[in-house]
């Protein structure tokens, strides 16, 4: 029997199948019948969806990261430039660096 192709399923799909499964109706390999989808995977999309129920009814979501300041990283860019600009400088005359590169 040759194995089947691996299927991506949409979220509307797998949440559709775990509210399913989290209803009780019907048992677990009645819906894996139903969905034509392993018994394990119905397992996992339940218990993901039991986790992350609270999130719906929490606190809006908030950016996982702080805006960036870009005036400060253009700064900062510019500082690093002046001292490598420096650097090359001291080390040509120093005869450590070839003036070509």
């Amino acid at each position: 029997m040759p194995r089947r192709p691996r299927r991506n399923h949409s979220p509307a799909f797998k949440s559709r199948v775990a509210l399913a499964a989290v209803k009780g109706e019907k048992t677990i390999t009645e819906l894996s019948q139903r969905f034509d989808v392993h018994p394990n995977q119905i397992t996992q999309w339940k218990a993901q969806l039991l986790e992350r129920a609270a999130d719906v009814f929490g606190a809006p979501h908030s950016p996982s990261q702080p805006p960036v300041d870009l005036k400060a990283l253009h700064a900062k860019i510019g500082e690093l430039t002046l001292e490598n600009d420096f650097l090359e400088g001291a080390l040509i005359k120093a005869g450590m660096l070839s003036a070509k590169r």
